[in-house]
């Protein structure tokens, strides 16, 4: 029990000390010293103290020939923290005031890759998604030579797919509901966008549907047109997917809307 209780008095003095040497680094007017115990906590992890001493350094050494070196490890202590949306800003900062530093290129993959790694689960709000999806394009505009633009492409092809679900869900959530007049609207709005979609099968086939039940479902004077857009959309379908596994269904589909339009029925 002494053993234990020497140990913990032990690492709390040191605790103390420790807190009590940064605090004089903070203190101190020696700007060579900080800018150097900044890198030396930055390579040991310790980011909270590098943060700390880079907030004061960034100020110090603006406009000077090391201010992108601080702006860059600044960024990177962020980094460090996961804290990707102060590491993205900083990366950004120094984008813009040192275009010509050695870190530019590095440090506009990284604004991109920062709001990659701060995107959300696709079935919530996708704005940081596009924004990545943005910073990595430029990123590519800007640097099309360099090594890491076939990891950007894909980065930016997850992103797709990560906003293409979250079209997909939006657009079925209104069918799911029972609103077809909107998810018509926005299944028309997702295939539009995304016209290559792996999910556009279901989303053709939801939107035939939809406008089917917006049809049925309308008031007399609006249901002979619904009728006919709800036929077109089948037209459409069959001849992108004569053989889909929704064969049955669109033909009871067709056969329903021939039959109030007075025109032959599909038999097959």
């Amino acid at each position: 029990m002494k053993v234990g209780k020497i140990f913990i008095l032990a690492a709390l003095v040191a605790v103390l000390s420790s807190c009590g040497n940064f605090n004089k680094i903070m203190q101190s007017s020696d700007s060579e010293f900080k800018y150097k115990k900044a890198l030396e906590y930055y390579e040991s992890k310790d980011y909270n103290k590098a943060i700390a001493l880079y907030g004061d350094l960034v100020r110090i050494y603006r406009g000077t020939s090391k201010a992108d070196d601080i702006y860059y490890y600044y960024a990177k202590s962020f980094m460090g923290q996961h804290d990707y949306v102060l590491a993205g800003h900083y990366f950004n900062t120094l984008t813009k005031e040192y275009p010509r530093s050695e870190y530019a290129e590095e440090a506009q993959y990284m604004v991109g890759y920062c709001y990659y790694l701060d995107s959300p689960k696709p079935r919530l709000d996708q704005t940081v998604s596009a924004q990545s999806i943005e910073s990595l394009q430029l990123f590519i505009n800007l640097y099309p030579m360099s090594e890491r633009v076939e990891e950007a492409n894909r980065l930016i092809d997850e992103l797709q797919d990560k906003l293409v679900y979250k079209s997909y869900l939006s657009a079925k959530l209104y069918f799911d509901l029972g609103h077809f007049k909107a998810s018509v609207v926005a299944l028309g709005n997702s295939l539009e966008d995304y016209p290559d979609t792996k999910y556009r099968l279901e989303l053709k086939y939801l939107l035939l549907e939809s406008k089917y039940w917006l049809a049925i479902r309308s008031i007399p004077s609006l249901k002979k047109q619904r009728m006919n857009d709800a036929l077109d959309e089948y037209f459409a379908f069959v001849d992108e997917y004569p053989d889909s596994e929704y064969k049955k269904e669109v033909t009871d589909f067709h056969n329903d809307v021939a039959k109030y339009l007075g025109i032959k029925e599909d038999s097959n």
